[in-house]
């Protein structure tokens, strides 16, 4: 199937639509509990049960209007619906909550093997978005392994030593938000290391 672009507006909804729902849906049911088939399960549970369908909806719906899916995109699908599964299978929230730090270790290991390899993976999936030098994309590939491993390191420490709710705030604006600052820091980098033509 070819890929096909989309309106920018749309991309981003079905992006972040399903984090956002994750996280007003958790804020309504947080301090309920639902006894389903004899079992008890807490508002986190049965929020996780939603929002793996929802997802996989939006993953759906963006590759049919584009025609194509990253790798992070199919990884992260994959590791939503285990992980989320996991949690809803033994109703323990631990395996959701870890599900960030497998992911962003998962990215930092894949391009790290691509640096050992004298190689740039980053730049494979991202080349057309950003005109880089081959300097410029080893230099952002390092800062970026290194970024995600911090991001894993992160996650971990804050479901492991803070409240629910502190986590599910920072998973749906914390992680956001600091991947967001990452690329902004890296200005100058894209500054010195274009390969755009110069007029």
């Amino acid at each position: 199937m070819t890929e096909r672009t989309i309106n920018g507006g749309l991309k981003t909804a079905l992006e972040l639509g399903p984090i956002l729902a994750f996280f007003v849906a958790y804020i309504w049911l947080k301090d309920r509990v639902f006894a389903i088939g004899g079992t008890e399960y807490d508002g986190f549970i049965v929020v996780t049960a939603g929002f793996i369908p929802v997802f996989l909806l939006s993953i759906g719906i963006l590759w049919a209007l584009t025609g194509h899916l990253s790798k992070m995109q199919a990884m992260t699908a994959v590791l939503i619906t285990v992980f989320g599964g996991l949690s809803i299978w033994f109703n323990d929230p631990k395996f959701f909550k870890m599900k960030p730090t497998i992911i962003y270790l998962l990215f930092g290991g894949i391009l790290g093997i691509g640096l050992l390899r004298g190689r740039s993976y980053l730049q494979t999936v991202m080349d057309t978005v950003m005109p880089l030098t081959h300097t410029g994309w080893m230099i952002l590939t390092r800062r970026l392994m290194l970024f995600f491993f911090s991001l894993a390191a992160l996650n971990e420490i804050i479901w492991r030593t803070q409240s629910e709710e502190t986590w599910v705030y920072f998973k749906t604006f914390g992680l956001t938000a600091a991947i967001f600052v990452f690329f902004i820091t890296q200005s100058k980098l894209f500054n010195e290391h274009s390969s755009a033509p110069k007029d």
